[in-house]
């Protein structure tokens, strides 16, 4: 079987920093927790809970702490729980992805100068929640559609649009361009979408479109990858979504072939070249 991998596939910078600082921390044996799982991949979680990590889920667990460190995990937290920590006596160790961290600051600065802040990402996703956290005054905005965007109307007000690092980018265009034809007379973009993102995914794209079927391998619950997911949806219709090899359980004929492979930022290299190998293998 032809197979066709995606030279972006698995571990991003940001992702690859926060892993390394949880395992880092561990080699001080000490307790060590992680505010949320450190990114979203169970494989990788589950062998961090082995080795004595443990995952806090929410501020009120985080109030039950009284000692050891507490890892910020690689999408951010809002400027609350950091102050939590500091307060609860506790080592705050910061592994917020860098292009994350940037954006707090942008939200920061743009909504203490009276902005109102939009950012087009998914309402609910650890990201964002910590991005809103940053936010000073006025609430910000999620958008996620441009069903969304149409219905939104801001009155004499300066706008400063933001988006998730691993948002859709070209959805992330059509909504921004929305807004620009509402004529406000003060509105900046801010394309915030990191560019190992937009990278992963005009690749996908592209391989998506020139093979008969597709694998996107990541976490079920890792916003990146299911947005990899969508876009090769659209170009190969014969797409699946795996998070390991036991999850792999394709019929692809000999006329299938050539399969490509991609995988979410969140994915470890091992998995990916067992689903590779077992591919090239038995098909």
């Amino acid at each position: 079987m032809e197979v066709i991998l995606a030279k972006s596939a698995g571990f991003c910078f940001g992702v690859e920093k926060a892993v390394e600082t949880v395992y880092d921390q561990l080699a001080q044996e000490k307790q060590i927790y992680t505010f949320g799982p450190i990114i979203h991949n169970e494989e990788v979680v589950r062998d961090l809970e082995l080795r004595g990590v443990k995952v806090v889920e929410d501020i009120e667990d985080l109030k039950k702490i009284g000692s050891g460190t507490v890892i910020i995990r690689s999408h951010g937290v809002s400027r609350q729980v950091v102050e939590l920590i500091r307060r609860q006596g506790l080592e705050c160790v910061d592994a917020t992805c860098p292009f994350v961290k940037r954006i707090h600051k942008i939200v920061e600065k743009e909504s203490s100068l009276g902005k109102q802040i939009i950012i087009v990402g998914n309402p609910g996703h650890p990201e964002v929640e910590g991005i809103q956290g940053w936010v000073c005054g006025t609430e910000a905005v999620v958008v996620e559609s441009e069903e969304e965007a149409e219905k939104l109307v801001f009155k004499e007000a300066e706008i400063c649009i933001v988006a998730q690092t691993t948002f859709n980018y070209k959805k992330f265009k059509d909504i921004v361009e929305i807004f620009l034809k509402k004529g406000y007379n003060n509105i900046s973009v801010l394309n915030t979408i990191c560019n190992a993102t937009e990278e992963r995914q005009t690749e996908a794209r592209q391989i998506a479109s020139q093979v008969a079927s597709m694998i996107v391998i990541g976490g079920t619950h890792s916003s990146n990858t299911r947005k990899l997911y969508e876009i090769c949806k659209e170009e190969c219709e014969n797409t699946h979504f795996i998070q390991t090899l036991d999850d792999l359980r394709l019929e692809l004929p000999k006329a299938a072939s050539p399969v490509g492979i991609t995988a979410g930022a969140s994915t470890p290299n091992n998995i990916i070249e067992e689903v590779q190998n077992y591919v090239r293998i038995n098909f």
